[in-house]
């Protein structure tokens, strides 16, 4: 399954929420530094998802604001769990 994330660095905290249809918003205390945000991201999404860190890959948008995310697991349970961070299920 593949998720589509906009990234917010230097926030006060790590966050994953819904977004706007297209894509989940994430906020990160990280700064976009040497990867340091890109790799905060990859924690947090595998967290929520209840993944592992090597089951999340970057695929596209590693120096831009927003990613798309490459999740190997369930492709059921994914979904289910990607509808509960829209708000729209689960």
């Amino acid at each position: 399954m593949q998720i589509a994330v906009r990234v917010t660095p230097r926030a006060g905290r790590d966050m994953l929420a819904a977004g706007t249809t297209d894509h989940l918003a994430a906020r990160l205390a990280a700064a976009p530094v040497d990867g340091a945000a890109n790799a905060a991201l990859i924690a947090l999404v595998a967290k929520a998802f209840g993944l592992r860190r090597g089951a999340v890959r970057l695929v596209a948008g590693e120096t831009a604001r927003l990613k798309r995310l490459h999740l190997d697991g369930d492709a059921e349970t994914l979904a289910r769990t990607a509808a509960a961070l829209y708000g729209t299920g689960a």
